[in-house]
This record gives structure tokens, sequence and C-alpha cells, in this order.
């Protein structure tokens, strides 16, 4: 039976992605277009070099068209989040337990492995997330479309398009993002109790210290991460089979053979987003688990 602190945790961590989802989905959608090398909003079709993309922006009113794939990411949050935390937390308490002087080393691994888990379930996710941003289909088509390749075996490869990708931006990258955010919590908490009182809590330790940690962790886990995130988008924009590294290598030729351009292209607008993202996924989050504990408790 479920206790009521996971379901708290359920609840008050699905509001807090949705409501993360829904601020910064329009800069998502921005850089899902400028990673799949399809025109911005606004811009000719013929723009583009992927002759596979043939965005419809007429079809539909650019200020809507800001907040596509939004759906399919809301409806998501909560079973990405049980997965990517239950690994996150196994790994913490195994080290706990039986490494102490290894914590960040446990977190890390269990990171991995959450980051892992639930990459089975944002590869066909995200996938219905960029026909929405690239192509304009509606979330009803480009879910059905989807659904049709998970559970058709001559189509899975199409459901599934990207998982490679998606298992290498998820994996390593959540681990390095779990050990930073630990990493730097614990630093920043020593810190502050060198200059306050033992028995104060603060709001500097409730708000500043978390947000500064996870703004430290999202940069260092997207370095690590970011040139799969983009490699995954093309991909699964383009429809057209490529491997991974057939697609670096179309990314470098695109950049005039500068590796570091060509695999980190939209990387700035990807920290704009991941910054903010985690701050309201942070304040929505402990809002509600204060609010749903005290009517639990009254």
């Amino acid at each position: 039976m479920i206790s009521n602190e996971a379901w708290v945790d359920f609840v008050a961590g699905w509001c807090s992605g949705g409501a993360a989802v829904i601020a910064c989905q329009p800069i998502d959608t921005i850089l899902t277009r400028l990673q799949a090398g399809a025109p911005l909003l606004g811009q000719a079709t013929a723009a583009s070099s992927l002759t596979t993309l043939r965005p419809r922006i007429s079809n539909f009113g650019v200020v809507s068209s800001l907040w596509r794939g939004s759906y399919a990411m809301v409806g998501a949050v909560p079973v990405q989040n049980a997965l990517l935390m239950s690994g996150y937390g196994v790994g913490k308490r195994w080290s706990e337990e039986h490494a102490p002087d290894k914590v960040l080393f446990g977190v890390f691994v269990g990171g991995c492995f959450g980051g892992v888990l639930q990459s089975f379930l944002m590869s066909p996710v995200e996938l219905i997330k960029v026909k929405q941003q690239v192509t304009g289909d509606s979330v009803v088509v480009a879910t059905s479309n989807v659904a049709r390749g998970i559970f058709s075996p001559s189509n899975k490869r199409g459901a599934w398009r990207g998982l490679g990708a998606t298992l290498l931006r998820d994996g390593i990258p959540h681990g390095v993002w779990f050990a930073s955010y630990e990493y730097a919590k614990n630093y920043l908490e020593e810190e502050n109790r060198k200059v306050s009182s033992p028995s104060s809590k603060t709001l500097h330790d409730e708000l500043t210290i978390p947000l500064l940690s996870g703004s430290f962790a999202a940069t260092t886990a997207w370095i690590v991460g970011y040139p799969f995130d983009l490699i995954k988008t093309r991909i699964q924009a383009s429809g057209s089979g490529s491997s991974i590294l057939g697609t670096a290598k179309d990314l470098i030729r695109e950049s005039g053979g500068r590796p570091i351009l060509g695999l980190y292209r939209g990387f700035t607008l990807k920290l704009v987003r991941a910054i903010p993202a985690s701050a309201i996924g942070f304040v929505v989050y402990e809002f509600m688990k204060k609010t749903i504990t005290a009517k639990l408790q009254s």
C-alpha cells in the first residue's frame, strides 16, 4: 500500500513538473525547432535544409504553437519523476548504509539508473512532442501515430526512434545532475553554518540553497548530456532513421567542421529554459507539498 508521504510527493511532483512545462514550453518549442533544423516560427519553410521536414505553421497560430507538445509532457511528468527519483533514492540509501564515505558515488549510480528507467517512457513521449512542435501535428494525430508504432510489430522502429540517444542523454547526465546537486547543497549548507546560528532555519536554507544547487546541477548535467539531446531531437524530427554517429557527423558538417559549435547548437537556450524550470518546479513542489500535508493533518 502506498503511504501518504508517497502520494503527497506524487501529486506535488506532478503539479511542479506541470507548472514548469507550461511556463517554459515556449522556450522548449523554439529550442526544439532550432535543434531539428526546422525554420523558426514565422520563417519560410524553404529555409529548412531537411527535405523530410515540412512544418505547417500556417495551420496553427504562432501564439498557440508555442505551447504545442505540453499535453504529452504534463501527462508523463509524474511517472517520469517516480522512475527517476526511485533510482536516485535507492542509490542514496544504499550508499548511506553501506558506504557512507561514498555517498556522491551512490547518488551518481542511482541517478544513472533512474535516468535509464525513465528514458523508456520519455522517448516516445518526446517523439509526440517533437512531432507537434516541428510538423504541427495535433496531439491526437501525433499520439495515435506513435502509439501505433509501439503496439505494431512492423512499426516499432518509428515509435522508438531516438531511444538510443535518449538513453545516452538521460543515463550518465542524470547521475551527474544528482551528484552535482548533492555536492553543491552540502557545500552551501556547510558555508551557511559558518555564518549563521545552527538552530536557525531561514528562508536562505529552505529556498536559496536548493535553487542555487539545482541551477548548478542543471548546468553541469546539460554540459555532459546536451549533444545527445540535440542528436535525439534531430533523429526524431527527421524521420530518416539516421544513426547517432551519422547524425553527429551531419551536425558537425553543418557547422563547418567545428564539433563544439555543431554539437552544442542551442545550448544557451537550453540553459535559459532549464534554470527557470528548475526554480519554478521547486517552488511549486514545496508549496503543494506543504498545502496537501496541512490538509491531511487537519
